[in-house]
């Protein structure tokens, strides 16, 4: 039996512990698996007969596990992603009281979701 640690910063909700223990558990030779989205982190035991360390690395990689968790970050002015509508709830923030005042979002109902989720993939309209 070999154990090997993946850091997964795309691993950030319970969905996707229970996502990623479904992947996992499919591959054979695979006993057992920890998975903490809090930590972001994965522990796999397997038996190296059957599967490789490599071939579980691949397999969380291309589900998009293990990739890197970018955002833009929001600024004052609106945010457009490939010249459309700005994708960034507007803040307004009082210079007296440095507090915001107002939120306002027109999140359309299709396209990206508004961060990158490995196991949610883009709403569709029927």
């Amino acid at each position: 039996m070999a154990t090997i640690m993946f850091e997964a910063p795309m691993m950030y909700g319970d969905h996707h512990v229970i996502e990623v223990r479904g992947l996992l558990a499919a591959l054979p030779g695979v006993r057992q698996i920890y998975a903490s989205s809090s930590f972001h982190e994965i522990e796999v035991q397997f038996d190296e007969l059957q599967v490789s360390g490599d071939a579980i690395r691949a397999k969380l990689d291309a589900a998009g596990y293990l990739g890197e968790l970018t955002l833009p970050a929001e600024t004052g002015a609106a945010q457009k992603q490939d010249g459309r509508t700005p994708f960034f709830r507007h803040t307004a923030v009082t210079p007296q009281t440095g507090q915001v005042v107002s939120f306002a979002q027109k999140a359309p109902y299709e396209g990206r979701p508004l961060w990158p989720c490995p196991s949610v993939g883009v709403i569709q309209k029927d």
